[in-house]
């Protein structure tokens, strides 16, 4: 990190100055998870929400449960006058939104979409996996939110890839909840279709698996085998899981340590000794990891909440690696179990 930028963390962190955010997109179920965290961040400003829909209506009129937790109104205006800017628009649109809009340079971005993921249209992004860049996203001045899929087939290959033990084929499989799919409402996302329901969708071409692939390859340079996923929408609002195996030769008690010791300093990232269910997750911005394994094979189940590990957690979680904050700060969310 460079002194500027130590001396810029320390101040936020130190002498009490507070983060100024605007959002832009703020109508989506990403833009309301996020408003929800920031609202009771303890560094954040929220300076406007952005939605030309929407402009000059209450944010509870849209995220209906914000009633009596703001008073702010959708603007149809972007403010300068801001740290750190969320895009939180469709797929797309933030590149053009950044083409058409001059922002000043001092002006740290962080944009939930898929348009910088991947290198060739990253130009001067940076990929906000933390488990994976870390160091590199405390020194960014843009980054670019992983995908929900991606983060839970991530977490649950790279101490593979970093141990170089990615030999053959990996297939995955994944279900997600309705939120998945965006608040605009679709013929197989409305309630009475995805009720009682469960159905495959973008088998074997998913559009996260270029990053996925990406991040593999940043450990595991030389890993050019297939990686086969099989998306479902499930009977469920909220929450992802992915199985993941492979075959290998290690033990079970290697491989469970090469998994604790690749999340040993991860905020968010926990391996469980017990099979896991969803409901540990949701809510939260953890993901919970279980590994065993079964004759040749590794085992690996991944579990996390697609709006919050999956979206607007994780950028929380970059902002505040950003400005040189606690990591889990306005992060510590209850999951929905009993």
């Amino acid at each position: 990190m460079s002194p500027n930028s130590l001396i810029e963390s320390f101040t936020y962190l130190l002498i009490g100055i507070m983060i100024k955010i605007g959002i832009v997109g703020g109508a989506g179920y990403t833009a309301g998870e996020l408003i929800r965290i920031l609202l009771q961040h303890p560094k954040a400003d929220l300076k406007f929400i952005h939605s030309n829909s929407n402009a000059g209506n209450s944010i509870h009129k849209v995220h209906g449960d914000l009633i009596g937790e703001t008073n702010l109104l959708f603007s149809n205006e972007i403010q300068e006058d801001i740290d750190v800017l969320f895009l939180c628009m469709g797929h797309g649109k933030s590149k053009e939104f950044l083409d058409r809009t001059p922002l000043p340079d001092s002006i740290k971005i962080i944009d939930l979409s898929r348009d910088f993921r991947l290198k060739k249209d990253a130009q001067d992004f940076v990929y906000g996996l933390p488990e994976l860049n870390k160091s590199i996203i405390q020194k960014a001045n843009k980054v670019a939110n992983p995908g929900c899929f991606a983060t839970a087939m991530q977490l649950s290959l790279l101490p593979l890839a970093k141990a170089n033990l990615l030999k053959g084929e990996v297939h995955l499989n994944g279900i997600t909840g309705s939120t998945g799919a965006g608040q605009k409402p679709t013929a197989t996302g409305h309630f009475s279709w995805s009720n009682n329901n469960v159905s495959l969708y973008k088998t074997l071409r998913h559009q996260h698996m270029d990053e996925v692939r990406q991040s593999v390859n940043q450990l595991q340079a030389n890993y050019q085998n297939a990686l086969n996923f099989i998306p479902m929408r499930g009977n469920i609002t909220r929450g992802i899981l992915v199985s993941a195996y492979t075959q290998t030769d290690e033990s079970e008690t290697q491989l469970i340590d090469l998994y604790q010791s690749f999340y040993q300093n991860a905020a968010f990232t926990h391996i469980s000794n017990s099979n896991p269910n969803l409901k540990q997750v949701v809510n939260t911005n953890k993901c919970v990891l279980f590994v065993e394994k079964i004759e040749d094979k590794v085992v690996v189940v991944s579990l996390g909440d697609n709006l919050l590990k999956g979206a607007s957690g994780q950028a929380v979680q970059n902002m505040n690696l950003i400005f040189g904050l606690e990591e889990k700060m306005g992060l510590g969310l209850k999951a929905v179990a009993f």
